[in-house]
């Protein structure tokens, strides 16, 4: 699904060369759960969003399905980001005031495919479902827990079944009970509907719940292991 190559990233703030990837090299296949993990500043996030389509390479090339990314245009990169890859943050980002399925439903309405209200909120409640929340549908975010908002930021990442799902710092807002809650629910979806996963993390307990983990440290990859994840067993 994914092959990276050489790929570097450069930042100049003022007068000075920040290197946040030097020539980064991986592959991931198709229905993988893989954790990405690094300290503070070693490019775990910038990796994120080049992945994301959300901004681009200094240097290399990032095919994604087969496609050179990297070589795409903002218009074509950006119809990628909305049609084939999820996200999931660390601040949940839903809309106050708006209750959970209507924050589910947000993505469908700037999709290519046009629904009516009707399909679009019969897709929305089953996407809570999924993350079980079915019953909390007409909920306000000040009115759900903290795993509750980010397992509806879930079913929104969800909406337009993506290709795979990208989350930055999933549990960073979470304590530890309620971030095994989350991490199971991202097992369930990578087991039962082969969805591929890539979580940032910096923390190494995060990871353990992944099947393949990636190190990073001063942009480059340090280590690259496969292993046996951790089940996810809520309290």
């Amino acid at each position: 699904m994914i092959r990276i190559e050489e790929l570097t990233k450069t930042y100049l703030l003022g007068e000075v060369r920040v290197e946040a990837l030097q020539g980064v090299s991986l592959e991931i296949e198709s229905g993988e759960f893989v954790a990405v993990i690094g300290s503070s500043g070693s490019g775990k996030s910038t990796l994120m969003h080049i992945l994301g389509c959300l901004d681009r390479p200094t240097s290399g090339n990032y095919f994604f399905t087969g496609r050179d990314v990297s070589q795409l245009s903002p218009d074509e990169q950006a119809l990628i980001r909305n049609e084939q890859i999820g996200f999931v943050f660390q601040s949940f980002n839903l809309l106050p005031r708006t209750p959970a399925v209507d924050n589910v439903e947000l993505p469908l309405l700037y999709a290519k495919e046009r629904l009516s209200r009707s399909d679009r909120r019969s897709r929305a409640a089953a996407a809570l479902e999924s993350v079980g929340l079915a019953d909390r549908a007409d909920h306000q975010p000040s009115q759900l827990s903290g795993g509750q908002q980010q397992r509806v930021a879930i079913a929104r990442a969800l909406m337009n079944q993506p290709d795979i799902l990208l989350a930055d710092e999933p549990t960073g807002n979470l304590d530890s009970r309620t971030s095994i809650d989350i991490m199971k629910t991202f097992q369930s979806l990578n087991k039962d509907r082969g969805i591929t996963i890539i979580i940032i993390t910096h923390e190494r307990v995060i990871a353990d719940y992944a099947s393949r983990v990636i190190e990073l440290a001063d942009g480059r990859i340090e280590t690259d292991t496969v292993q046996r994840a951790v089940e996810a067993t809520p309290s």
